[in-house]
């Protein structure tokens, strides 16, 4: 059985010529509605998604929900060659905060079942425990002490196999809002993923955080957003899952999240991470061929390459 330990360690590539931003957009299966939350909207196929994703310009993806890809690793790999697209990691939601609870069992499962395919980007995000992201607990000094020592023994741990592990700040988990990635980086030495829409959406600066915090940031979520919805989830008037319904997360460049500002600090600090499009939206059923997601994505890619 191959797994997370046949990954070498990470090249230094010091050395190298930087690799060019449009050689790093990549593609995330929530684009097209593909969640992990039950209920929450009608689920598209893989083969229909990849094929989008490859049509759209995109050379690689997230691996999306447990399911979406065939667990088989063999299947998983021709899948993806199908359609011309590598894997770059996955998103792993995990409880990191609760007494008494070890996260490493279900992470190093998640490793081994995914992780197999050469993909070696680990992105966490600080569940709750709870179904979906419409709520989260308080935690007091403990909590948090306890939250970023699983965090940081998550992270060791997984590089001891080759993979790298950064925390996703996100709506609805222990990680969300700005004072939130502030006290991530100041007690944790775990690498953030910068997701620029749930940071903003959350009521962060994204921008801001890539100027102040550059060396922090291993990998890049890509979404923009309407503020004034944002605002309304903030405001506990809109559910989130109604808000990603309604157009919580635009097209790049469209919405308020200053995805331009982002890119220009990062690239300005020699950033060679990905930028992973992640478009979350929310599908009743299936869209025309060339619409929807498909175009939005396009529209992602276009801006993105369109930066000086």
């Amino acid at each position: 059985m191959t797994g997370p330990g046949d990954h070498a360690e990470p090249a230094d590539h010091a050395d190298r010529l930087p690799v060019p931003l449009a050689a790093r957009i990549a593609g995330a299966p929530i684009s097209w509605g593909v969640c992990e939350v039950p209920g929450w909207g009608h689920q598209l196929p893989a083969d229909r998604v990849l094929g989008e994703m490859h049509a759209a310009g995109l050379s690689a993806t997230e691996f999306g929900p447990d399911g979406f890809l065939p667990a088989d690793p063999a299947k998983r790999r021709a899948l993806l060659d199908k359609h011309h697209l590598s894997a770059i990691g996955g998103f792993v939601p995990v409880v990191l905060h609760e007494p008494g609870h070890d996260p490493w069992p279900a992470v190093k499962q998640a490793l081994y079942s995914g992780f197999t395919t050469q993909a070696d980007l680990l992105v966490l995000a600080a569940a709750t425990g709870r179904d979906g992201y419409e709520s989260r607990p308080e935690l007091d000094d403990s909590g948090w002490r306890r939250l970023f020592w699983n965090l940081d023994r998550v992270r060791a741990r997984a590089a001891e196999l080759g993979i790298r592990a950064c925390l996703h700040p996100h709506l609805g988990t222990m990680i969300e809002t700005g004072e939130d990635v502030d006290r991530l980086l100041e007690r944790s030495v775990t690498p953030l993923c910068l997701d620029t829409g749930h940071l903003f959406a959350a009521g962060g600066d994204p921008a801001l955080v890539a100027r102040q915090a550059p060396d922090r940031i291993l990998h890049t979520h890509v979404k923009d957003v309407d503020a004034a919805l944002a605002a309304r989830v903030r405001a506990d008037s809109l559910t989130y899952h109604d808000a990603v319904r309604a157009g919580l997360y635009t097209r790049p460049g469209e919405g308020d999240a200053d995805i331009a500002g982002v890119v220009a600090a990062l690239e300005g600090n020699g950033y060679q991470g990905w930028y992973v499009l992640e478009q979350d939206t929310v599908l009743d059923s299936d869209p025309d061929d060339g619409t929807g997601p498909s175009a939005a994505v396009r529209a992602g890619v276009a801006f993105l390459e369109s930066l000086p």
